[in-house]
């Protein structure tokens, strides 16, 4: 026991293997919903949908898990919002390709994050970010998951005709649920009750069932395993497909970036520089979970920011997401048991952790107009242009221009030179959606 203690530095990070395992059940409750919305997104291209959440549930339990026992770090990892949608609508529907061969592009995504990580280039990015800038990062990245939360409870609708959003009907069941809910975790959070996120999620969850948002399920059907192995990597080597290879690359080598470092931050996992513990394992995981989701036939998986669920329920180690890979395994035959939670009873946890998240703007020091106005513009084009890429990427571009406008040409890391280039380069001319 002393040796598994040890490993995983329970006390030394401050916690316990009961806070792990709480914090790691909480995290799964905010990414359980994916088991059902990533196969219906790629079901639309084809993925057979029993087979894709069977799929979904590998990818995610083996990655979380690798997470925890290589890199011993509080992030699980799941398919990507976004980046699933991309690969169905984008690639395999408006490319003419096959399911198959889409999951083999983004098998070779992963593989070349992978050899980015290697050689130590990721790690080399993220270590030329100004420290201001991270905490920018952080904080945007907190109100990014906060808007998705209100997106997600029904309190804020997208009007079909400005395609801007709008207040939602609270009089209806699902945003009512998500109101109440979100008074009640924050009371809980509060009161610092131990376990108050996850308390609230259950609360809410019974408030769902009481007004009918949530269902019991009626049964479980066998699982199908047909997905997995069936990616097709020859059919994904086509030269009119290395542009949008290239746009899944970027996305994929900054989203978990901005991640892991919201993580770090969040749950100070840090060293005496300011830098994120362990951040090649966790970069150099990242990128091979990508490779397992093209393997299960489940999009690309990556770090989720949801894990700032648990971390602010006191995870602090790998465990925490050894507990959600595990759940998540769980959920191969469990799957209908994980839709009870419905999306109105996570969603105040995300709202409430977001402002939690908030706190990194703090370290921004805002009389500094050199590093402020990069780091306001990281903060508010993340939720604004519903990705953290974007946000990490004109934050980027802002912070290396004003520089240069400045004639501070050696202050900034020649790295930073280097990746504002490759994110201007990429908003001029790859697809955005």
């Amino acid at each position: 026991m002393k040796a598994f203690s040890d490993y995983f530095g329970i006390k030394e990070r401050g916690t316990s293997l009961g806070t792990e395992v709480r914090a790691g059940i909480t995290t799964f409750l905010t990414m359980a919903y994916i088991l059902f919305v990533n196969p219906m997104i790629l079901k639309d291209a084809g993925v057979p949908f029993e087979a894709c959440v069977v799929g979904t549930a590998i990818a995610a339990g083996l990655s979380s898990i690798l997470m925890g026992v290589v890199a011993n770090f509080p992030i699980a990892l799941a398919s990507g919002m976004g980046l699933n949608s991309v690969l169905a609508y984008t690639i395999i529907l408006k490319q003419g390709i096959s399911w198959q061969a889409g999951m083999g592009l983004i098998f070779l995504d992963g593989l070349l994050v992978f050899l980015l990580v290697i050689v130590g280039l990721r790690e080399a990015v993220m270590n030329a970010i100004p420290v201001s800038l991270r905490h920018a990062i952080a904080a945007g990245i907190g109100l990014f998951i906060a808007f998705i939360g209100v997106l997600n409870s029904g309190l804020a609708v997208i009007d079909k005709e400005s395609l801007l959003p709008k207040a939602g009907d609270i009089t209806q069941p699902g945003p009512l649920v998500a109101a109440l809910g979100t008074l009640i975790i924050a009371g809980l959070v509060t009161m610092r009750v131990k376990g108050g996120i996850l308390l609230g999620i259950l609360i809410n969850t019974v408030l769902a069932l009481l007004l009918g948002v949530a269902k019991i399920p009626k049964g479980i059907e066998p699982p199908d395993f047909s997905t997995i192995g069936a990616l097709d990597i020859p059919g994904a080597l086509r030269l009119s497909l290395v542009p949008l290879l290239i746009g899944l690359m970027i996305v994929d080598f900054f989203d978990t970036l901005g991640t892991a470092t919201a993580i770090g931050y969040q749950a100070k996992l840090l060293d005496k520089e300011g830098r994120i513990l362990s951040i090649g394992r966790v970069l150099g995981i990242d990128a091979i979970a990508a490779m397992i989701g093209g393997v299960c036939g489940a999009s690309s998986v990556t770090s989720y920011i949801e894990s700032a669920a648990g971390v602010s329920e006191g995870g602090r180690t790998g465990l925490t997401s050894i507990v959600v890979g595990i759940l998540f395994l769980l959920g191969i035959f469990l799957a209908p048991f994980a839709a009870i939670v419905p999306k109105e009873a996570t969603a105040p946890a995300l709202i409430i952790i977001g402002f939690l998240m908030m706190g990194s703007l703090m370290e921004v020091d805002f009389g500094d107009l050199e590093i402020a106005i990069p780091a306001f513009v990281t903060f508010l084009a993340m939720p604004v242009m519903y990705s953290i890429s974007h946000g990490i990427g004109y934050g980027f571009i802002t912070y290396v221009v004003i520089k240069a406008i400045r004639g501070k040409f050696r202050d900034v890391h020649p790295l930073m030179y280097i990746v504002a280039l490759i994110f201007g380069l990429s908003f001029a001319l790859l697809p955005t959606k």
